[in-house]
């Protein structure tokens, strides 16, 4: 084959796969689609295989998170019990069975934890994306600034839309995220270490067909889990088989600068935590938990590690520039449009990248030697710093979807511009 040949076929675009590998949403386990198992749609007394009863794995995950174990399900029907004639495909992959009865169920089930997959699980990519960080950095201020942006702003600078799953997602996400956030001006809570996290499951659809729709799975753990290493193991799965980790890093958690912004602040604090554990016991955690048993002890996955609070560094700036330089790009929102400003990323990652280096260089070191694949990036998911549990004025956020486009750059789903 001539060199020309080669070069060809390696631009050409390569043809989309007949389906994908499932990451289950609940379990985060990694599987092919025809592994998947059915919930029936009705039961019979007559019949021991159809008969109502418990889920022996359904209830061991529900265990996992101390939540009540369920009774009296539909049974459990595995598409080799069923001839190949009763078995129905939607692009190429196995999504209904026909039971012994004529009956037809779409109930798709993870084979491992027995909680149902999405409608398109196997037929997109399923890509996971990780928000970490210590407790009190703003995971969860930040993932409902980003859903609310991508969905208002975001999707349509990119021909696309992003939905909810479904509209027991939408509800949930509304109602006890973004109505409270956007609405009313009242700060979310931290997540608890005692209570389930259930996973936001979102559609990034482009209108361009030829674009395959993206699943994404954002997964919020209590930042006290994240210095935890027990805690990690059972509840940290999502990580290691991430596509792409939002890695939340606040000022007030450095030490160097946390004294210097509280005294620059003066007599309006806004929400300040006494205690706060370091950025770095947090990549310390996941190297205990996976990264060390990955080749050369590193992580490919593309990280983008996100300085949050940005407005909080207006109190550092000065014309010298010896944190953050008084015209920096940081406190100015950017918006991408079609394509992502690879410039515009650069710049920020050259910027914020050099700021941790200087305030925080135990936890710089850390995260070159661990991971292979980051960008730095800071944003404001509400554009001011809350006082007494209230957001004063409009929420702004700044330069949130940033970090998150990167990611979408680095899957190839979206093209880079200079």
């Amino acid at each position: 084959m001539s060199f020309f040949s080669r070069f060809l076929k390696k631009n050409q675009p390569q043809p989309r796969p007949l389906f994908y590998d499932i990451v289950c949403p609940y379990c985060f386990s990694k599987f092919d689609p025809s592994e998947v198992v059915f919930r029936a749609m009705h039961s019979r007394e007559d019949d021991e295989d159809y008969a109502l009863g418990e889920d022996d794995a359904l209830n061991k995950y529900r265990e996992r998170f101390g939540l009540d174990s369920v009774d009296d399900l539909e049974a459990i029907i595995r598409p080799s019990d069923i001839p190949e004639e009763h078995h129905h495909y939607t692009d190429h992959v196995l999504t209904g069975l026909t039971d012994r009865y004529g009956v037809l169920t779409h109930r798709r089930l993870c084979p491992y934890c027995h909680n149902e997959l999405p409608v398109t699980a196997g037929r997109v990519p399923s890509n996971i994306i990780s928000i970490i960080g210590a407790s009190q950095v703003g995971k969860s201020v930040y993932m409902t600034s980003l859903i609310h942006t991508l969905q208002h702003t975001t999707a349509g600078n990119f021909g696309a839309a992003c939905m909810p799953l479904n509209a027991e997602i939408s509800q949930k996400f509304r109602n006890l995220y973004e109505a409270p956030l956007f609405e009313r001006g009242d700060l979310l809570s931290s997540t608890q270490k005692e209570k389930m996290q259930e996973p936001f499951i979102f559609q990034f659809v482009f209108k361009n067909e030829e674009k395959p729709p993206l699943t994404l799975v954002f997964f919020d753990v209590a930042g006290e889990g994240m210095v935890d290493q027990d805690y990690l193991g059972l509840h940290g799965q999502h990580i290691k088989n991430s596509a792409g980790i939002l890695f939340m890093v606040d000022p007030l958690q450095i030490r160097s600068i946390r004294e210097k912004i509280r005294i620059n602040i003066g007599n309006r604090p806004g929400e300040w935590v006494s205690q706060y554990d370091e950025p770095r016991d947090v990549v310390l955690t996941l190297f205990g938990d996976f990264i060390a048993y990955q080749e050369k002890s590193r992580t490919e996955i593309p990280t983008a590690v996100v300085l949050t609070k940005s407005d909080m560094l207006h109190s550092l700036k000065d014309e010298d520039g010896d944190y953050i330089k008084a015209n920096s790009n940081v406190f100015n929102n950017y918006v991408h449009r079609g394509t992502l400003n690879l410039d515009e990323v650069g710049n920020m990652d050259g910027e914020i990248s050099r700021f941790i280096g200087k305030v925080d260089r135990p936890f710089k070191d850390t995260m070159d030697v661990y991971f292979s694949n980051t960008a730095y990036f800071a944003v404001s998911a509400l554009g001011s710093n809350p006082v007494d549990q209230k957001i004063e004025g409009v929420v702004s956020p700044i330069r949130v979807d940033e970090p998150f486009l990167w990611l979408l750059h680095k899957l190839k789903f979206i093209e880079g511009s200079d």
